[in-house]
């Protein structure tokens, strides 16, 4: 496939841009500058990975000619072999980086993302589980320099978490998080086993792109606000004011509750996002019938035989099930270092998404 029509093309747009972003009047409308603003990182993004392909694609014709002119058992002729395996992994990835920029972005990608833990199969060990993902995407989220901010928690008995809610605000967080979706399960001696037997349990992840005002209405005749006094950890000024706020959406009966915040005006305005992104994930839902389960395809039941993701502890193994990739990093991933699954998952649904448009 020629990509340099679309290098090209992407060059055309990125230089549109930038002439009206230039444009003094765009700071008038707030939310067409952002859109331009996002579009242009988008572009320019592009246009950088595009000349790096079509720099791959010279420097592997330039190689493949040094070797059919050397002699086979040359060292130049080694040298050239090594440089043209580099150069055709080189030039696979950043193919695909550019084959990206002609499917139709999702405008979710771009959006801060809410993402829900909840404890599933396995009691107290589910629930210390839960703890360490929060950890892994706080430690992953630090990486990228994204921010997060805890909206609401349910901390278990031995520091676990039965449930905890936060949001991610940076560059391209749903782009990324959107594949940590599922039930993980996780194998390991509890620390709670005397025996040092192996145990089986299940944490699930949602991830829900957060929602804005145009997206979801909330009208406040449908609301039912209650307000009461925070538990749990968090000093004085938590326990001894009513700062805790809990809304139910009357219509759909959703119930979403925010109390880690010491402000209860800063915890309802915190419900009314969790609650505008979960209003929303329904609206899509309903709207478009690929994602009429998508809720129930992101969380299932948490039963230990429902799975996206299986980290083995005795075996230092992470294995993603959804395209057979086993990684022997256990410790690296737990910490945070998510990337060695992350960009396969987005190899691989970009694979997908082409082969489809192609039909």
């Amino acid at each position: 496939m020629d990509l340099r029509p679309q290098i090209d093309k992407f060059s055309k747009r990125l230089t549109e841009v930038e002439t009206a972003l230039s444009d003094p009047k765009v700071f008038d409308n707030n939310q067409r500058f952002q859109e331009l603003s996002r579009e242009y990182a988008r572009l320019k993004e592009l246009v950088e990975r595009g000349s790096g392909y079509l720099k791959a694609v010279a420097d592997l014709e330039d190689n493949r000619a040094l070797l059919k002119s050397e002699a086979n058992d040359s060292e130049i002729a080694q040298m050239a072999r090594e440089e043209i395996a580099r150069l055709e992994a080189e030039e696979k990835r950043l193919a695909l980086e550019v084959q990206r920029g002609i499917l139709p972005p999702n405008p979710a990608d771009s959006r801060n993302t809410i993402v829900e833990i909840r404890a599933g199969a396995g009691g107290s060990e589910s629930a210390l589980f839960a703890a360490d993902l929060y950890r892994m995407y706080s430690r992953y989220a630090e990486s990228r320099g994204w921010k997060l901010e805890t909206l609401d928690s349910s901390p278990s008995d031995l520091g676990g978490f039965k449930e905890i809610i936060f949001n991610v605000s940076g560059q391209d967080v749903f782009k990324r998080l959107k594949y940590e979706s599922g039930v993980h399960r996780v194998q390991r001696v509890p620390a709670t086993e005397a025996q040092s037997r192996i145990h089986t349990s299940t944490a699930t992840v949602a991830v829900l792109p957060e929602a804005e005002e145009v997206d979801v209405q909330l009208k406040p005749e449908e609301l039912e606000i209650t307000v009461c006094r925070a538990s749990g950890p968090g000093g004085q000024g938590v326990n001894t004011t009513d700062s805790a706020v809990q809304v139910l959406h009357k219509p759909t009966g959703l119930i979403v509750r925010c109390a880690d915040g010491r402000s209860q005006q800063k915890n309802k305005q915190q419900a009314f996002t969790v609650l505008r992104s979960r209003l929303l994930e329904q609206k899509i839902a309903q709207e478009n019938a690929k994602y009429a389960a998508q809720r129930k395809a992101q969380v299932g039941t948490g039963e230990r035989n429902e799975r996206i993701r299986t980290y083995n502890f005795p075996q230092n193994r992470v294995t993603d099930h959804r395209i057979e990739l086993t990684l022997y990093n256990l410790p690296a991933v737990i910490d945070g270092d998510l990337d060695p699954l992350i960009e396969p998952l987005m190899a691989h649904d970009l694979e997908q998404r082409l082969a489809a448009s192609a039909r």
